[in-house]
């Protein structure tokens, strides 16, 4: 993060202010945070559909219970990224 603070503090900033600059430093920065802390949900939601639809496949009379418990996976895995995406804008804003 700070890497990215210090190449755009280095860029030409010449028709921004001080503060202009810090806020587009603060959005990049918290944009690429968030998209960093939503890639490890997004790979444990694509796993967890391709198990359970091989699971399905397996077995097709256990196909409720395994798709019930996959919702439930999805949402509890979801949850990981909305809580990545409160903690990025409560750092942004507090």
């Amino acid at each position: 993060m700070e890497a990215l603070a210090s190449l755009v503090a280095q860029a030409d900033l010449a028709g921004f202010t001080a503060d202009e600059a810090k806020d587009i430093a603060a959005a990049t920065n918290a944009g690429l945070a968030y998209g960093i802390a939503a890639i490890g949900p997004a790979i444990g939601i694509g796993f967890l559909v391709g198990k359970s639809v091989e699971s399905m496949a397996r077995q097709p009379e256990a196909a409720g219970m395994v798709r019930t418990t996959m919702f439930l996976g999805i949402a509890f895995t979801e949850a990981l990224a909305l809580i990545g995406f409160v903690v990025f804008i409560l750092l942004k804003f507090a």
